[in-house]
């Protein structure tokens, strides 16, 4: 059985972190020994870091990376209240006009989010 890959795009968790802590992304290559254009490829995901990477730019900063399998069939962490194998049940059972417009709901939320993040 061939096992599939999960890329995670950590270039906005960087970014977020660097930009909560004040930090240029020139001073955060120079406190990893790295150049700001490394810096800059990872925040606009043209490259993936290795978790050990982005643990160290992490740390550079003060934080600190925790990775934690969760069970598909399990309670989410920190007060989730449903399983992600629910979820996906539930969604399996809507038709698709219902989809479409939960994809629409979702879409107006993200674009009102984003908008207030670059405010």
């Amino acid at each position: 059985m061939a096992r599939s890959q999960t890329t995670v795009n950590c270039g906005a968790l960087l970014r977020e972190a660097r930009r909560r802590h004040g930090l240029g992304q020139a001073e955060l290559a120079r406190r990893v020994g790295t150049e700001q254009p490394a810096i800059s490829r990872i925040e606009r995901d043209l490259v993936s870091p290795s978790l050990d990477t982005l643990n160290r730019l992490l740390e550079a900063m003060g934080e600190t990376l925790t990775v934690v399998p969760v069970s598909l069939n399990g309670p989410i962490p920190e007060g989730g209240n449903q399983p992600i194998a629910e979820l996906r049940s539930d969604y399996r059972d809507l038709s698709v006009e219902d989809r479409l417009s939960q994809a629409a709901l979702l879409s107006e939320v993200a674009t009102e989010l984003a908008a207030g993040a670059d405010a």
